[in-house]
């Protein structure tokens, strides 16, 4: 049997995206910036794609804009802000997405802004108080906090911390990748510049996703050449995998309440079964809280001679789980977010398990008798 818990780092592709996206690359290859029937066509098609998008936003269709995913959408918005809305200071946290964590110290080295690294509770939430106090002082910042942690499933409270930037004047991103397709939003609602998507994260395809940019933000592109996306993007859209991320979407949204309610369950039946199967076992973060992100279960084991083979060993039973984020390429040093909640402890394994609506009661069970089985073989 194999067990795919690794749900975090990217998802199945649903078959009917798959569907989808065959029979539009069997007859669809314009050009959407040809102005020929070829290229109206694909192009009719795209902005069709983002309408969808935008209604299961409660957005405008000209606030989304299609991107390579997640982590350039990350970029974008960060630059925009220092560069185009002039802010001189970063608001955001050490258990960010390196994505964001890498580009503030980046810009911070260049001179550009300074950067407070905003205090964290004991459980890895992030302080309110503290991000209120900053503010305080007036300086045009620019606020980015993951609205999901992608290692320990802490949720932050997206409307409160956006009504708060509103109150002093500053600009908020959140990184949303693992929250879309999970939970809705009603973006004219929420007072927030930027939010962000990738497809692959809610059974779409990789390598596509999109950025929300608030209207009347003022920005301009960081890849020139080409115009698209209204010149905030250049390059030829990917027009294949913009209409399976669509579709991921409506598949998603269309029962988000019952994909909620099932992975919920399975969560909590894992959490359950490692407590009463390995003594001692602890969860990371907020991650075993039924107000925790529910596709997340971050855990530590106990102490085992296993510790450093224990993924490895995870893998070689056919279970995929991860140590952490996945999206830096062959990583395999410790997480910089269980380190920054100092939650790394020596000789003791940490592993993530995340779910999805593809997942099954008997994939966790297994998953549990075989991590139980490898903790018992090296417990020391």
């Amino acid at each position: 049997m194999k067990a795919y818990l690794d749900n975090a780092a990217t998802t199945p592709v649903a078959p009917e995206v798959v569907d989808v996206m065959s029979n539009f690359l069997k007859s669809e290859f314009g050009n959407p910036s040809s102005t020929h029937s070829f290229g109206r066509k694909v192009k009719t098609q795209i902005e069709t794609a983002r309408r969808s998008i935008a209604k299961h936003l409660n957005c405008e269709p000209g606030e989304i804009y299609f991107t390579s995913g997640g982590t350039e959408a990350d970029n974008l918005a960060m630059h925009i802000a220092v560069r185009d809305m002039e802010c001189k200071r970063i608001i955001t946290s050490k258990i960010e997405h390196s994505a964001i964590v890498k580009t503030a110290e980046k810009l911070e080295e260049e001179g550009k802004v300074s950067v407070h690294w905003v205090a964290l509770n004991a459980d890895g939430s992030i302080d309110l108080n503290d991000i209120r106090n900053t503010l305080s002082d007036g300086v045009k910042t620019y606020v980015t906090l993951m609205h999901g942690n992608n290692e320990i499933a802490n949720l932050l409270p997206l409307q409160q911390v956006a009504e708060m930037c509103a109150e002093f004047g500053a600009v908020f991103h959140s990184d949303t990748v693992q929250t879309m397709g999970h939970y809705r939003f009603n973006l004219k609602e929420t007072p927030i510049h930027f939010i962000n998507a990738a497809a692959h994260k809610y059974h779409g395809p990789k390598g596509v996703g999109f950025i929300f940019i608030r209207k009347n933000v003022p920005g301009f592109a960081d890849i020139t050449g080409g115009g698209q996306e209204r010149g905030m993007r250049g390059g030829t859209e990917n027009t294949g995998g913009i209409m399976g991320m669509a579709k991921a979407m409506d598949l998603a949204f269309n029962e988000v309440e019952e994909h909620q309610e099932y992975v919920s369950g399975l969560k909590q039946h894992m959490i359950a079964e490692l407590k009463k199967r390995i003594p001692g076992i602890s969860f990371n973060g907020q991650s075993a809280s039924t107000e925790s992100l529910y596709t997340v279960l971050s855990t530590t084991f106990p102490p085992t001679k296993n510790n450093d083979m224990f993924l490895f060993l995870l893998d070689l039973e056919g279970i995929a789980a991860s140590g952490g984020s996945a999206c830096s390429s062959g990583a395999t040093k410790g997480s910089h977010v269980l380190d920054g909640i100092g939650a790394l402890r020596e000789g003791q394994p940490a592993v993530r398990f995340s779910f999805s609506r593809y997942t099954t009661k008997e994939e966790i069970d297994y998953a549990v008798e075989k991590a139980t089985e490898i903790f018992e073989a090296g417990k020391i």
